[in-house]
């Protein structure tokens, strides 16, 4: 059994360690999530709301360029996540990339979010996750 690291998953480290179906359902799950972000509402523009939000954030001018480049960015992380390499790494970028972007989002544009205030609720979630997945279960 693998020696595992936090606290928390030591406690039913032998339940969790040994559902790697779970683990790849979850992987599943999280590379579909940049896909959708990353492919459908930002690169093909079929959320709006996600361009304006960049257009809030880091101004008009270039919005629409940089939604994009930030959609490609995003499947560039569903590609990672699916390549398997460094995924420790993979998650603790994952993690600071969705708690950044969506405090910033909470910060600076709420009144543009799907939930509202709320999305932070569900980034927080997002990161609980992933770290759930990378780091308390295994293949």
């Amino acid at each position: 059994m693998r020696e595992v690291e936090s606290w928390y998953c030591r406690i039913e480290a032998s339940i969790f360690m040994k559902h790697p179906l779970q683990k790849r359902v979850i992987t599943i799950f999280i590379v579909s999530v940049w896909i959708v972000n990353g492919l459908f509402c930002k690169i093909l523009d079929l959320v709006p709301r996600h361009r304006l939000i960049v257009a809030r954030i880091l101004g008009e001018n270039h919005a629409s360029m940089l939604t994009v480049c930030i959609g490609v960015a995003e499947l560039g992380m569903a590609l990672w996540i699916a390549s398997r390499k460094m995924t420790r790494l993979n998650a603790w970028v994952q993690i600071v990339v969705v708690l950044v972007m969506n405090v910033l989002e909470f910060l600076l544009a709420s009144d543009l979010l799907l939930w509202g205030r709320g999305n932070l609720v569900f980034a927080i979630l997002f990161a609980l996750l992933i770290y759930y997945n990378e780091f308390c279960l295994v293949d």
